[in-house]
């Protein structure tokens, strides 16, 4: 059977997210129009006086006018939206059946990354429910389906979680996954996890968690040992998941052994924080006021990449855009457990100025390593547990041969 890239239920959540985005934009113009019409000054949030005469008479009319406009187009806009979603609804039951298609994978999850929370509070069908995967499908975690899925498990367990905006399949580039190789290598059954990367990475932490430790309690043989390689955001949803499995006292964190962590920023994405700057400065003027509120609608997932967020404390009952310092909670690397970093930079050679602005393009240097200039922040990865590569991106790290035989040294060692 061909694998479908549009589903009908993809046209539902499409639809619902385009009435939607068509709302917002709505009240981004209205909010424009109405900033225009008082005339305040170019910076600031003084607003002249009222005007008076025939200019107040001018002024009311076109407030009046100007909001029924912009109410009947809401009504249009809903009238659609309920009118899409009751036929779609009725259609929906004929295709389910349907395989989806890579593209289509990539497609959702870069949506779920941008606006994974709010589908999620949403109900749009589009939303990804955080599930272990082997070659694409779905594992159910009772023991007889793990036995019958699974051929010839291994004790020895390498759980993938892959980085925002992605999905499980794109551990493979250019012909080469990471995961594959290195658990045919060392007699380990890899098993991916797929999430939706734009819900907080506490609650993804919290989720991966209890289905780690499903996986394990069920898993089809005596379990010996667990890798977690953790790329990406998902090398952060691996750390707030040791934080709430032990909170809960799950049976998976004795298993565990080493932690990979590749490309992951321990203490925050320069593009979160370039993207926080810009909520700044299209709040200084009321002419572009309005135009931040585009930019707001981010999803918690990447919000908490500005500073590496981990657990629900750091940023409960908190505005999360506002520009404010770190306010995480001090966390630290797992106890007991080995861990290993790497990052890489662009720039070919080592450069101060290039690791902290520039990095990987994504993640600067020292997030990467876990280095903080507060000390009770820094992760302090023993010298041999990090390694730095040159010349090299953010996404060149999934399919780098070089990085692989490091990870392979580093997982063959018994002392490391």
């Amino acid at each position: 059977m061909n694998k479908a890239h549009v589903h009908l239920s993809d046209i539902k959540g499409y639809s619902q997210l385009a009435i939607e985005a068509t709302l917002g934009v709505i009240s981004v113009v209205e909010d424009m129009h109405h900033t225009i019409i008082q005339l305040p000054l170019p910076f600031g949030n003084v607003r002249p006086k009222s005007a008076r005469g025939f200019y107040g008479v001018v002024d009311l009319l076109l407030k009046c006018t100007s909001g029924q406009v912009y109410n009947a187009l809401r009504g249009v806009m809903n009238i659609v939206g309920d009118g899409t979603t009751a036929a779609l609804d009725y259609l929906q039951p004929d295709l389910t059946h349907q395989d989806s298609s890579r593209r289509r994978d990539a497609i959702i999850s870069i949506l779920n990354g941008v606006l994974g929370d709010y589908m999620s509070a949403h109900g749009n069908p589009l939303v990804i429910n955080a599930s272990f995967r082997r070659n694409g499908k779905v594992l159910k975690l009772a023991q007889e389906s793990l036995t019958g899925t699974i051929t010839q498990p291994s004790g020895k367990i390498m759980v993938m979680l892959h980085g925002h905006c992605m999905n499980e399949l794109q551990w493979c580039r250019n012909g080469h996954n990471h995961g594959e190789v290195l658990a045919a290598a060392n007699d380990y059954t890899p098993v991916y996890l797929r999430y939706n990367s734009g819900l907080h990475i506490s609650e993804n932490g919290q989720l991966f968690s209890r289905l780690l430790d499903e996986l394990v309690t069920n898993w089809p043989v005596p379990v010996e040992e667990v890798c977690v390689f953790g790329y990406s955001m998902g090398g952060l949803v691996a750390r707030s998941a040791f934080h709430y499995g032990e909170k809960a006292d799950h049976s998976w964190l004795q298993y565990v052994r080493k932690i990979l962590f590749v490309g992951t920023p321990h203490h925050g994405s320069m593009l979160e924080q370039a993207g926080n700057v810009l909520d700044k400065v299209l709040e200084i003027s009321p002419y572009s006021h309005a135009l931040s509120r585009i930019g707001k609608i981010r999803s918690a997932g990447t919000t908490d990449l500005r500073h590496g967020n981990l657990i629900d404390e750091d940023w409960v009952g908190q505005n999360r855009f506002a520009h404010t310092s770190d306010q995480r909670q001090v966390s630290q690397l797992p106890q007991n457990v080995k861990c290993y970093a790497i990052s890489a930079m662009i720039s070919k050679k080592h450069s101060k100025i290039h690791g902290q602005f520039v990095g990987d393009g994504t993640v600067p240097l020292k997030s990467a390593l876990g280095q903080h200039r507060d000390k009770k922040r820094a992760l302090n990865f023993p010298l041999g547990r990090q390694r730095v590569f040159y010349g090299m991106n953010h996404l060149q790290l999934l399919d780098s041969k070089k990085v692989c035989a490091q990870l392979q040294e580093w997982i063959a060692s018994t002392d490391g």
